[in-house]
């Protein structure tokens, strides 16, 4: 069977990967706002660690396609995944090969850094491969957000300053929090859409877990709370004050919260593409932070 590029390209779902790229961009970001505090910054070594963080991502997302279909979570009456195994485009094994390759290529970049760097980046580079590769599982027994919730914020955040630093700049955990908070939403919003169908697939996620209105509570709660963080580091000096910015990101907010209390389990439909609003919500947010980083360190 030939695919075209658009198939290979959708295959690793191309729009989820803001997840991955923008806490990277944050910590560059950070780094250069706090430049003074540090003695030593290799600008090259941040960018491939944004990039090595999408390669891990991609790896990701084609396991669990691969796994999702493998035990039946994502079926052609269902809304997950890039489609392209419930649609018969390509065949297990393919998807499977693919996020392979990636694993390679995210492995080779992360042996450059680790020979470049510190032997600390080890163990946050192990962590991050593991959850790339077992996300699936972790999903299945509800684990899945603290997952997500612990590498894509605060793993991703300290392993670009770390490479660009040398130094395990701890604040930058607190920093990632709030873009953190909305990720873990995206993810949310795909688990509380499938809690009827995930119920037929033997696995528990935390939005089954939560219950609709459990999991329209979780959703509150991260939406809002990624602002009142933001608010707080500015109060603890740990942000410039010109990150109020992201305040005009709140009518997108509003919308989503709105959605979110529209949904129910018997018309997942509702909410089939609020993980999208989810994810452009992150895109806006996080530039505006890392833009806000670049002006504040000359105003």
């Amino acid at each position: 069977m030939t695919h075209s590029t658009k198939d290979w390209i959708i295959a690793f779902r191309p729009w989820s990967l803001p997840a991955s790229s923008m806490p990277s961009l944050i910590a560059i970001t950070y780094v250069f706002y706090l430049s003074n505090q540090f003695s030593y910054i290799n600008l090259w070594y941040g960018i491939l660690a944004l990039i090595g963080a999408v390669v891990f991502q991609i790896v990701g997302n084609l396991i669990s396609d691969y796994f999702d279909f493998k035990y039946n979570v994502d079926r052609k009456e269902t809304f997950g995944s890039s489609r392209m195994l419930v649609e018969n485009i390509f065949q297990p094994k393919s998807i499977f090969i693919y996020g392979i390759v990636f694993l390679i290529i995210g492995l080779l970049i992360g042996l450059y850094l680790l020979i470049n760097t510190g032997i600390e980046l080890l163990w946050i580079g192990i962590l991050g491969t593991l959850g790339s590769i077992f996300y699936y599982k972790m999903k299945y027994i509800a684990l899945g957000d603290f997952l997500i919730f612990l590498i894509y914020g605060p793993l991703i955040g300290l392993g670009t300053v770390y490479v660009m630093t040398n130094q395990l700049f701890w604040q930058v955990i607190l920093i990632e929090l709030p873009i953190a908070f909305l990720i873990v939403n995206i993810l949310h919003s795909n688990n509380t859409r499938d809690i009827r169908d995930d119920s037929k697939a033997n696995i528990k996620t935390q939005a089954m877990l939560l219950g609709i209105f459990g999991s329209k509570i979780q959703f509150l709660f991260l939406a809002l709370g990624a602002y009142f963080l933001v608010l707080l580091f500015v109060i603890l000096k740990l942000l410039h004050p010109i990150s109020l910015i992201v305040l005009i990101t709140l009518p997108i907010t509003i919308k989503n919260i709105k959605l979110m209390r529209r949904a129910k389990i018997e018309t997942p439909e509702i909410i089939s593409n609020l993980d999208a609003s989810c994810a452009k919500l992150v895109l806006i947010f996080s530039l505006l932070i890392a833009l806000s980083n670049i002006i504040g360190k000359f105003i």
